[in-house]
């Protein structure tokens, strides 16, 4: 016969159990994400644009209500990256149905999707005994995968995605799998895909990669300057491999308007960028994809809330009198699924719980007109 403190563990765990299952029962069901009546974006500047992360969600609520917000702040154009790794774990194994989705609800938001691609899976990447890979290396042998990877991708979305970049700051060391940056390998690998997607959707532009603005030299082990990789990109001819241009061009502490050099990293920087096109007479166009100010209150590189409010509309405002070659100018970034912990944080606009920055009312005054003589509304607290 048991004793009485013998069987207590067990009467709690019992009970403990019976507690979790009844507040299973009567917890609220996650927020369905039915789709509305087909929405429309509501703006005066077709040009703003934002990066998003919806790759990384679990419910397709938060998929849905992001894109509410976008719409809501008027922006046509969202980028968002989808991962070779994702959606093709195994060889001619795809998995699209977090593509589907994202896809789905874009387009019932009026949304339109600029694609990027890239991350290695395992089964692609080179095996090479016990040398750790990372999820940025493709082997020249894979190149051909990837391709097809593309293929599939721009086939499934031909309807509603129709530009593609391919590939992400290849002149960083990191984002080239810890290995050196080679501009001359980049174009041979966009050229494959570029090749192979023309020939199932030819009206599909392929965009070459954006450059991460770095002034590292030559021989650097982190990666090159951008304004090199980029020259060195038309030196091996990527003119004949890409429909345009994406590229990344950040403000960091600097005002939208300070002019461009070659030892600086600003807003302006796209333009030495557009002069290099222009030299080797490509004028297709550019798509800015990342761009912005922080406000991290610690970072050596943010500015003050206030002035990224100011730089981030004078930012926009000038690329729409100056940049005619800029198809769109994207906010680095709409909002993380959870907080980082670090300075990314503060390039948000919306925080992981969905409460717009005052940023965000800022840029949506801009691209809906509620700008009225220079008198910026923002909403009253709380």
């Amino acid at each position: 016969m048991s004793k009485p403190h013998q069987t207590f563990p067990l009467q709690l765990a019992v009970h403990i159990l019976i507690f979790v299952l009844l507040l299973r029962l009567i917890a609220p069901a996650p927020p369905h994400a039915l789709l509305e009546a087909p929405q429309t974006v509501t703006t005066q500047q077709p040009h703003v644009c934002v990066h998003t992360r919806l790759m990384e969600e679990v419910d397709a609520w938060k998929i849905q209500r992001t894109l509410q917000l976008v719409r809501e702040m008027g922006a046509p154009t969202i980028i968002e990256f989808f991962p070779w790794a994702y959606l093709e774990p195994a060889e001619d194994e795809y998995h699209w149905e977090a593509t589907d989705r994202i896809v789905r609800h874009a387009r019932n938001q009026g949304i339109r999707i600029i694609a990027r691609m890239g991350l290695v899976p395992g089964w692609a990447r080179p095996s090479d005994g016990d040398r750790q890979t990372t999820l940025n290396e493709l082997p020249p042998t894979s190149y051909d995968d990837f391709a097809q990877f593309v293929v599939a991708f721009a086939t499934r979305y031909a309807d509603t995605i129709h530009h593609l970049i391919i590939w992400n700051e290849p002149n960083l060391s990191f984002e080239w799998g810890f290995r050196p940056v080679d501009p001359a390998e980049y174009v041979r690998m966009l050229g494959m895909v570029y090749a192979a997607v023309k020939v199932v959707a030819p009206d599909v532009q392929v965009l070459a990669a954006p450059l991460a603005p770095t002034l590292e030299p030559p021989g650097s082990a982190a990666g090159l300057d951008d304004l090199f990789y980029l020259e060195a990109m038309y030196e091996a001819g990527v003119t004949n491999v890409s429909d345009g241009i994406a590229m990344h061009t950040y403000g960091f502490t600097s005002a939208p308007d300070e002019a461009p050099a070659p030892d600086r990293l600003n807003y302006r920087r796209a333009e030495l960028h557009r002069a290099i096109m222009q030299r080797y007479g490509d004028n297709s166009p550019v798509y800015i994809t990342e761009t912005g100010w922080n406000d991290h209150p610690r970072w050596t590189k943010a500015v003050t809330p206030a002035r990224r409010i100011a730089y981030t509309l004078e930012g926009l405002a000038f690329a729409e009198d100056r940049w005619a070659w800029a198809e769109v100018i994207c906010l680095w970034v709409m909002r993380f699924p959870a907080p980082t912990g670090s300075y990314p944080d503060d390039f948000t606009l919306v925080t992981p719980e969905f409460q717009p920055k005052p940023i965000y009312y800022a840029v949506q005054s801009y691209a809906r007109g509620g700008s009225q003589g220079g008198v910026l509304w923002l909403p009253p607290p709380g």
